[in-house]
């Protein structure tokens, strides 16, 4: 007999949807969305509609295992969970007795989204006093530029965006990435309201826009200040708004003099008739909106072209109207719960030595006396095919000397290199809270299968591995659902007005929808918005340019539409929908090189050079190379794939990734360059 459970979709996505799951108890056997949730209402994604095809994959790893060939080979086999908990254990200890805990690193990121699974390794790794890894791999960029400018102060969450009258889609692919507002989008434009798209790959979404605007990679915050320029030129920025709500107008505004159409033209692409007509747009709409993505921010200058757009968003009063101000960055009141209830930062007798995870490659062939990593632990991420310098990364896991250890459901690229293999549980195996970071939701998921063959959740595994260290903490003998209860019984701001009857839900396995942000009470330390910030090092906003480099096309990373990052590639029906890894190019660059759509082609630079094919199209803006999705090494020519073509520099602010601000050349395959 089966039944039907909710539980919540784990992956990197701003909504965190709720699921409904048919299962007997030891099977899942179909999935769909709940159309009791909140805000998705029954909306899900296609990679999500069979959610069970990956639990129950043939695939799986099932079992701990051991290498026994050549790292990379993935020849490995089956231990037992002891056997590997004290290899691994055993190693450590020798290395921290010899050299210390800050030669081993641990490494995860976002590959469940959630409160206990995805953050527990901290509270271990924070008990052994081993390296700490700065997680920002995604859109930390983005968020501290808005942070420079509005604080903590909650921005639109996108349910709002039905009262906006004008909506500005920048560098967000919404189909890919917020199915859920798609609807709100098709919504406007049978309402009459404009949706205009701004974006330097724009093949996804300008089927749903109203209007395209092609724009050169890196520059989106010219864009903005020329449009600032017109509305101060024009007289057509709400002065009084921005006179009493924020700080350092008047000084920001006489530096937009020289940020006329013509100059942006020539910096981004966008012709200046455009820059004009949009700015009026902008400012003729009672409550304009942006909705920003991350892939602007992905530059040398990420932060501050987001500060200029954040600002833009304020030029004319928009904030604080119903539908006013900009969407895309954190629209929740606060904190849900106390996560460090999770994290343990108090286990941390000292300070941990730091490694950006843009800048992994770098860490692991550091050869230097004090800088050299021995031991890495992997879990909820793939950095051999999701990191920049993929390259590096790769020489860095070939390391004989490099005790690699990876808590994982598939052989993934960087499984195939480690000296052991813990297998994973998926989400319906073990339970957890999601907040959506994208929407005002909150919700938990009890688990609804046991865990297959000998799986062990992030939790389970970082308990096992606690007790053979030694450790003692009473932390380490809780059980997942100890730690829902525990996290539940210290509420954060953000859940500081749920209801007796929310909190009810969440106790029984649900999700409730929490309040919107009030975008007036601005959370910042003078309680006004900060155009002018003197705590940066460039207190006064302006154009900054990228990092570049000396080939011709700028390289672009963007979302694809049927996997998710490095994740679903088990998934053959997913994977033949998606088709093989291209590079799409616009027709005048295409044309220059002699390229066709569907030959294969090479982009190289001076860190590698991988195989595409090409994709030509006028929706990418000249000048431009753009790759949607990751793919596995075995599936491109040369075993690389487009992140071995990005550098681990990191951005202005929030040390974040600059993926997307790299450039090379494109040539056909079958020619010498």
């Amino acid at each position: 007999m089966t039944y039907i459970r909710k539980t919540i979709c784990p992956y990197d996505c701003p909504a965190s949807c709720g699921l409904l799951a048919e299962t007997d108890g030891e099977r899942m056997f179909q999935v769909k969305g709940d159309p009791e949730h909140p805000m998705t209402h029954g909306l899900i994604c296609s990679k999500m509609q069979h959610y069970e095809k990956s639990v129950h994959s043939p695939k799986r790893i099932l079992t701990p295992l051991k290498r026994v060939g050549k790292k990379g080979a993935g020849e490995f086999e089956a231990i037992s969970w002891e056997e590997a908990a004290d290899t691994i254990t055993g190693r450590w200890k020798e290395m921290i007795a010899q050299d210390g805990p800050d030669v081993i690193l641990p490494i995860f990121y976002s590959g469940v989204m959630s409160m206990i699974q995805r953050k527990c390794a901290d509270a271990f790794f924070n008990r052994m006093g081993a390296c700490e890894v700065e997680q920002t791999l995604c859109s930390s960029a983005k968020g501290a530029g808005y942070e420079a400018v509005m604080g903590k102060t909650g921005c639109l969450e996108p349910r709002e965006l039905k009262d906006s009258d004008l909506i500005l889609v920048w560098g967000s692919n919404v189909r890919a990435t917020r199915i859920h507002t798609m609807p709100l989008l098709a919504q406007a434009r049978k309402d009459g309201k404009k949706v205009i798209l701004i974006e330097s790959c724009a093949l996804d979404m300008a089927p749903y826009c109203d209007e395209t605007v092609l724009i050169r990679p890196g520059t989106d915050g010219a864009l903005a200040l020329g449009m600032m320029h017109v509305l101060v030129r024009d007289g057509l920025a709400d002065e009084r708004f921005l006179t009493e709500f924020a700080d350092g107008y008047d000084c920001f505004k006489h530096t937009l003099g020289q940020y006329d159409p013509q100059w942006v033209q020539t910096v981004t692409g966008v012709p200046a008739a455009v820059t004009e007509r949009l700015a009026k747009l902008f400012a003729a709409a009672d409550a304009p909106a942006i909705l920003l993505g991350s892939g602007p921010s992905r530059h040398g200058n990420g932060g501050m072209g987001t500060r200029l757009i954040t600002i833009l968003s304020a030029f004319t009063g928009a904030w604080g109207k119903p539908g006013g101000g900009l969407c895309g960055c954190n629209p929740g009141n606060g904190n849900y719960v106390d996560i460090t209830r999770v994290t343990r930062p108090d286990f941390r007798r000292r300070p941990g030595r730091m490694i950006n995870i843009n800048q992994i490659g770098a860490a692991l062939t550091a050869q230097t006396p004090g800088e050299v990593i021995r031991s890495i632990y992997v879990c909820g991420g793939n950095p051999a095919s999701s990191v920049s310098d993929q390259t590096e990364i790769l020489r860095g896991l070939k390391r004989e000397d490099l005790f690699t250890v990876v808590h994982e459901r598939f052989l993934t690229e960087t499984a195939r290199y480690a000296d052991i293999i813990l297998p994973a549980t998926f989400s319906v195996e073990q339970s957890d809270c999601y907040g959506a970071y994208g929407y005002c939701t909150f919700g938990t998921a009890y688990k609804i299968l046991e865990p297959a063959g000998a799986c062990r959740s992030n939790w389970n595994t970082i308990r096992t591995l606690a007790q053979a260290m030694g450790y003692e903490e009473a932390y380490f003998r809780r059980t997942e659902e100890d730690m829902i209860e525990e996290l539940l019984s210290h509420p954060g701001p953000g859940l500081a007005r749920v209801s007796e009857v929310d909190r009810e839900v969440l106790r029984n396995g649900g999700v409730i929808s929490t309040p919107f942000a009030d975008h007036r009470d601005f959370q910042t330390a003078s309680g006004r918005i900060r155009i002018v910030n003197e705590e940066l090092a460039d207190p006064v906003p302006g154009y900054r340019e990228n990092y570049g480099g000396e080939e011709p096309l700028r390289l672009i990373s963007v979302p694809a539409f049927h996997t998710l990052n490095s994740i679903f590639q088990e998934r053959e029906d997913l994977l033949e929908h998606r088709g093989p890894a291209c590079l799409l190019l616009n027709p005048a660059d295409a044309a220059e090189r002699g390229i066709r759509d569907g030959d294969r082609i090479t982009a190289e630079n001076d860190l590698a050079a991988v195989e595409f094919i090409a994709g030509v199209t006028e929706l990418v803006a000249p000048g431009t190379a753009a790759a949607p999705g990751l793919y596995d090494a075995g599936l491109t020519g040369g075993g690389l794939s487009v992140n071995a073509l990005h550098h681990g520099r990191i951005s202005d602010l929030g040390k974040a990734t600059t993926m997307n601000d790299n450039r090379v050349d494109v040539y056909l395959t079958k020619l010498s360059k």
